[in-house]
């Protein structure tokens, strides 16, 4: 899946169109793993509350500063994007049931943007756990 973000930091909801790719998949039972291969992005899931996604901006910003002194600065200027990715994770792993991915009453699955704008790819694999012998 591709998608294309508009803002530096940015929190993209993908649920409707990872929930898509799993009924199209016609995989009754498994696993969805959601990931990215970029290095300055990330895959969450988490609670789709305004208040909420401005948290998790906020305390990425506390925890990463956007303009400490970091030695990748020096050659790409983008250090605090792929600090952040690393605490966040590229990917996440839901279970598939009944046709559709399972997620918590307030669970949402998000792609994090930490060095936008820019055109990303989202990976989404679903494979079966309906092994018969």
């Amino acid at each position: 899946m591709q998608l294309s973000t508009s803002k530096r930091v940015e929190i993209v909801d993908i649920t409707d169109k990872v929930s898509g790719v799993v009924r199209s998949s016609n995989i009754d039972e498994g696993m969805c793993t959601i990931s990215t291969s970029h290095t300055t992005c990330a895959i969450i899931v988490n609670e789709h509350e305004s208040g909420l996604v401005s948290d998790i901006m906020e305390l990425l910003e506390k925890l990463v500063p956007s303009n400490a002194d970091y030695y990748h600065d020096r050659v790409d200027n983008n250090a605090d994007a792929h600090l952040r990715a690393v605490l966040l994770g590229n990917s996440e792993t839901m279970p598939v049931r009944k046709g559709n991915i399972e997620l918590g009453t307030w669970q949402s699955i998000f792609f994090v943007e930490l060095d936008g704008p820019r055109k990303r790819n989202v990976d989404i694999a679903v494979s079966s756990s309906d092994f018969r012998g």
